[in-house]
């Protein structure tokens, strides 16, 4: 009997070369499912690909342009006839002071965290299988009014607004959409995006444990069980909903020790 979760099933992780998409594609290889990932950088998703090993395929792809998508979708249907499972995960940002944005600012980090994630399950949906799973990358940051991070967080919403809408769009088809808000989980993105050292990146996460229910922070491969568990038919009853991946963070306030 075989006690892999995803056993035969077919996934995409948009934004799979590094961090939370690197981590997810992981579990879902490792729950039995041939997976998927996208990013725009060919080397680092070439390098990604081979540290996952046979059962994932790299495609470089823009998840905010169109051919790129239709592209990715031509490749999956020729492959494998079909998608079950797909993690909107591509996106990003940065804090940027609410006097300085700039329209570009405000363009850079819609045009992926929204309309990329938009246009994703858009594109996909025709090979997407009936009773597949859709998950949504969203962020606790939806909630926090963390000075800076005003553009991020809108998108964020957006997101999470968007496994409510998709839900009822697609429930003829049996296809469930759900989000996951990651809490603080270092990633390569502190210090590429963010431009933060490893010696900051640490520093924060020791501070911030305090502030965590559960002592510490996060990993890629947690948030990836998250994403493992709503792609599985563990979670067959479950559609529409945020799960929140964040050690408690926002749900408890757990005080500096």
């Amino acid at each position: 009997m075989d006690t892999q979760l995803l056993a035969g099933k077919v996934a995409l992780v948009t934004g799979g070369s590094s961090g939370i998409g690197f981590g997810t594609a992981k579990r879902l290889m490792e729950e039995g499912a041939f997976v998927y990932i996208t990013g725009r950088r060919k080397e680092v998703l070439e390098q990604a690909a081979a540290k996952l090993g046979s059962r994932v395929k790299a495609v470089q792809a823009d998840s905010s342009k169109k051919e790129d998508m239709l592209r990715l979708a031509n490749i999956i249907k020729e492959d494998n006839g079909g998608l079950d499972i797909i993690f909107a995960n591509a996106g990003g940002g940065k804090a940027i002071p609410f006097e300085e944005a700039t329209e570009a600012d405000y363009r850079r980090t819609f045009d992926v965290n929204v309309w990329g994630t938009y246009l994703t399950v858009q594109t996909l949906l025709p090979i997407l299988r009936d009773g597949a799973s859709i998950i949504l990358n969203a962020s606790i940051t939806a909630y926090m009014g963390l000075p800076g991070f005003g553009l991020y967080a809108a998108t964020k919403t957006a997101v999470r607004s968007f496994a409510r809408s998709w839900t009822t769009d697609l429930k003829s088809r049996g296809i469930r959409v759900n989000a996951v808000s990651p809490g603080v989980i270092p990633t390569e993105g502190y210090e590429v995006v963010q431009g933060m050292s490893a010696a900051d990146v640490q520093a924060y996460a020791d501070r911030v444990s305090s502030e965590i229910p559960l002592g510490r922070v996060g990993t890629s491969e947690e948030l990836g069980d998250a994403v493992v568990f709503l792609a599985s038919d563990l979670s067959k009853y479950i559609t529409g909903i945020e799960l929140t991946v964040d050690g408690g963070m926002t749900q408890v306030y757990a005080g500096k020790n």
